[in-house]
């Protein structure tokens, strides 16, 4: 493998953070500088010499600065193969300078698309020369170098000051490949800008703040997060958080944003579904009822709170052996307290947008889909017995609902007073669902009578709402949409069970 001696640069950038103590170490080893508009002027007031790319070409920079590099006297320095007979030959022939660094970033596409920036000025934001110098520079790594991110600096840096300049292959190479995660990233972008209505059946998914955890779901497996956590949450203290960790705060993260705003609102979590559940008019109230629908599954869950964490709150939950606690803020006096443990984990959730796509692997390819953004209101149910739903009962269903969106299909939901009884979770039949909800909450000394059920799928048959009634239900929420609806509806009605449809099915297989 051959070691390479820099002796020229070029260099046009969009972001001049990091770069002086690269400019002034080249100038130190005497390595050439050609560069570009804004970066030249920025090397001249550091007080260093450089050549203007125009000097070189000949040619101004044209069409407000969208023409600027794209010159074969700037790419032929570039692409050139230097152990070529040729290639050298024509670089004398047509005055062509050789390059051997090429350090370039590209416009923030993505910033400012997500700015909320005008069409116009996101599209002024495609990068033409900067990602056609990256992928010339990167194709020829054999002979050239390619700097593409102020990421990057840092070890390019220490590359130059402990080999003076040169560079083996194999640090060509790795810059080149993180080139092309630069540039392929970027294309990725613009075109999920340009398909942001999936008109196009193409599926483009680039992250690059990939994270290596402990391992994946069992400690065999390999596991990596790709994402930008850091966005989400504001890590407080504890340890690194494991996949099924990040599975579990998914799935809470998902359901806490269905009671957004709302009163002060506690979840418990096991196995992506809610084990207890609570809404009340303090955040400890909250957590005492939550923990009180299953507190053997709560050992070793993930907690979550729609509202700030207080000391009472947290001395409560500091009795609990716990994975996780989330909240949008905590008191400084419950911080305290829950730092008691040093492993328990314990993240601030930021207001963040979620993907509004989900995706997960299939067979030998992958599923797509929108996300479930529907959640069931008010205005949503349609009462479809004689009996209609108290107000305490409409609240209830509503509730019940929200929790059943987001529980493992086929699932049902008992709710009573806005905390949650006990939900039959992830079953091969909705009966079956259904007792082992009646089952737990009565395990739990929950007394059923008058509380509601959710379906999170229509009944083919009166089973469930026979079973429901003679547990105590006296309300029920389903979406409908059974050609044997009239079953179901009449045992209601000859049973005095309020019913409403949604009309919107919430499976989560």
């Amino acid at each position: 493998m051959s070691n390479k001696t820099m002796s020229s640069a070029l260099i046009s950038v969009f972001s001049k953070d990091g770069l002086a103590p690269i400019v002034k170490k080249l100038n130190d080893l005497n390595v050439t500088i050609y560069s570009t508009g804004g970066t030249e002027k920025f090397i001249k007031d550091l007080g260093i010499d450089v050549i203007a790319v125009e000097d070189v070409t000949s040619y101004p920079s044209i069409l407000g600065g969208r023409v600027k590099t794209l010159h074969p006297k700037v790419f032929g320095g570039i692409l050139n193969r230097q152990n070529h007979d040729g290639d050298i030959a024509e670089l004398a022939e047509f005055e062509i300078p050789q390059i051997d660094l090429v350090i370039v970033d590209l416009y923030p596409f993505e910033k400012t698309v997500a700015s909320g920036a005008s069409n116009q000025d996101i599209i002024e934001k495609i990068d033409i020369g900067g990602i056609s110098l990256i992928r010339a520079a990167a194709k020829n790594y054999a002979d050239v170098t390619c700097v593409s991110s102020v990421d990057d600096y840092a070890e390019f840096l220490e590359l130059l000051e402990t080999k003076n300049g040169e560079t083996s292959e194999d640090d060509r190479k790795r810059f080149a490949a993180k080139a092309f995660n630069v540039s392929s990233h970027y294309d990725s972008a613009i075109f999920n800008y340009f398909n942001k209505n999936h008109d196009i059946a193409s599926l483009k998914i680039s992250e690059t703040n990939g994270k290596v955890l402990r391992y994946g779901e069992n400690p065999h497996q390999k596991g990596f997060f790709f994402g930008d956590f850091d966005a989400m949450f504001t890590k407080l203290h504890g340890k690194e958080l494991s996949y099924n960790n990040l599975l579990d705060v998914d799935a809470a993260v998902n359901l806490i944003l269905e009671f957004k705003g709302e009163d002060p609102t506690f979840a418990i979590l096991k196995h992506n579904n809610a084990c207890g559940f609570a809404q009340r008019a303090t955040v400890h109230q909250a957590y005492v009822d939550a923990l009180a629908g299953d507190p053997v599954s709560a050992f070793g869950g993930i907690l979550i709170s729609n509202t700030e964490i207080d000391k009472a709150t947290a001395e409560e939950i500091h009795k609990l052996f716990c994975e996780v606690v989330i909240a949008p803020s905590f008191s400084d006096e419950a911080l305290e307290i829950l730092k008691g443990k040093k492993n328990r984990i314990l993240l601030i959730l930021n207001d963040v947008e979620l993907p509004k796509t989900t995706v997960r692997t299939c067979l030998n390819g992958a599923l797509v889909q929108e996300r479930d953004n529907k959640t069931d209101s008010l205005d949503d149910l349609k009462t479809v017995t004689n009996s209609t739903p108290s107000q305490s009962e409409l609240e209830d269903l509503i509730f019940a609902s929200k929790l059943c969106k987001h529980t493992k299909s086929n699932t049902i939901v008992l709710a009573k007073n806005k905390q949650l009884c006990a939900s039959g979770t992830g079953q091969t039949s909705r009966v079956d669902a259904l007792n082992q909800a009646i089952h737990k909450a009565k395990s739990f000394n929950f007394d059923l009578e008058g509380a509601v059920m959710a379906s999170d799928a229509f009944f083919p048959f009166p089973d469930c709402v026979e079973i429901a009634d003679n547990a105590g239900i006296t309300a029920v929420i389903q979406p409908g949409g059974s050609i044997k609806d009239e079953l179901s509806i009449n045992y209601c009605n000859e049973n005095n069970v309020a019913m409403v449809f949604t009309g919107t099915r919430h499976f989560k297989h």
